[in-house]
């Protein structure tokens, strides 16, 4: 078994949220077609993305913020392991507090489902020309098209907010959005349109 199947193993085992595997090829796809420099990832989690994405190409440099101090520790190692440690740096902090003059070319965001506007909005100036945004989980375990699935009002709120934000992102001007809703979670890539 190797690391990342130890990793896939690990984040089942523990009920730590990562990528599905076909999420994930697409994601390590992307990254290869597109051959982004530096790339901003928000929710760390184990480091398994980070260390997929950082494989692709040994240029890549990756920032991700984890807030949980646990598996942000868990990430380090991980990613230590890995000797990936000199291109992917893990802040162990709050997004909201992570500042950055920085610009990527992809910002793979994995974080809290109910502020993906919130994040769009506050990292849009970090995202180079002709970078990327990438979300995950846009169909929420199929409840966010399927409300019969969704067994708490807690679960619906959240539903509702992700819809809200797809639908902003397909309807928004200045946005170019593919959503791809049969790829893992529901991805969607998102770039800016040049005024």
């Amino acid at each position: 078994m190797d690391k990342l199947e130890l990793l896939e193993k690990t984040a089942k085992e523990n009920h730590v949220p990562i990528m599905m595997k076909d999420g994930i090829e697409f994601l390590v796809h992307l990254v290869k077609e597109r051959k982004p420099q530096q790339i901003l990832e928000l929710g760390t989690a184990i480091g398994y993305s980070a260390i997929q994405m950082a494989r692709c190409n040994e240029l890549i440099e990756i920032d991700t913020i984890e807030l949980d101090f646990e598996r942000g520790m868990q990430a380090i190692q991980n990613i230590k392991d890995e000797h990936l440690d000199y291109r992917v740096h893990v802040h162990l902090m709050n997004i909201d507090d992570f500042k950055s003059d920085k610009k990527y070319d992809l910002i793979f965001v994995d974080a809290a489902k109910a502020q993906y506007r919130r994040y769009t909005e506050m990292f849009m100036n970090n995202l180079s020309d002709d970078g990327i945004f990438v979300f995950d989980n846009l169909c929420f375990h199929g409840m966010v098209d399927d409300p019969s699935l969704i067994k708490s009002r807690q679960t619906r709120q959240l539903c509702r907010k992700i819809r809200e934000f797809r639908e902003w992102l397909l309807k928004e001007e200045s946005f170019h959005c593919d959503f791809y809703s049969s790829i893992g979670d529901g991805v969607a890539v998102v770039s800016v349109k040049s005024e």
